[in-house]
């Protein structure tokens, strides 16, 4: 079973090294030394842990609304480049870059220009899954 340090499993779950420092500390992931001394998370309980903390509807002000896209990339909109019909959108999301195609006029209707906070919603029929060789 694969571990990840401290400062990779916060990269992977979009938190600092600190917040799951504390989250250690608190007992709500558990943690145990590799052989050169630092502290690692197992991987399975690491997986666990970021369905637990993913957003969740059953808390109050979240979005009643169900959904079948599984997939959300929230970020900044970093580049708007729109024609008379189409628009393409840019956002970083982390350190992931999305890029939507979308009518120029819900692009206008949702106001997106560089700086606002939106997210990409992708419902894919075809998910790629790809791992570091060795």
């Amino acid at each position: 079973m694969p571990h990840y340090r401290i400062s990779e499993a916060a990269g992977l779950l979009g938190v600092s090294d600190d917040t799951v420092r504390r989250w250690v500390d608190d007992g709500r992931l558990a943690a145990t030394t590799d052989d050169a001394g630092r502290k690692v998370v197992d991987g399975a309980d690491l997986a666990r842990h970021a369905q637990e903390i993913a957003v969740r509807t059953d808390v109050p002000g979240a979005d009643p609304v169900g959904r079948s896209a599984r997939n959300r990339f929230t970020g900044l909109v970093t580049r708007v480049t729109a024609d008379g019909v189409m628009a393409q959108v840019e956002l970083q999301c982390g350190p992931y870059r999305v890029v939507s195609l979308m009518s120029s006029e819900a692009a206008e209707e949702l106001r997106l220009e560089p700086g606002s906070l939106a997210t990409a919603v992708v419902k894919a029929t075809t998910v790629i899954v790809e791992t570091p060789r060795g």
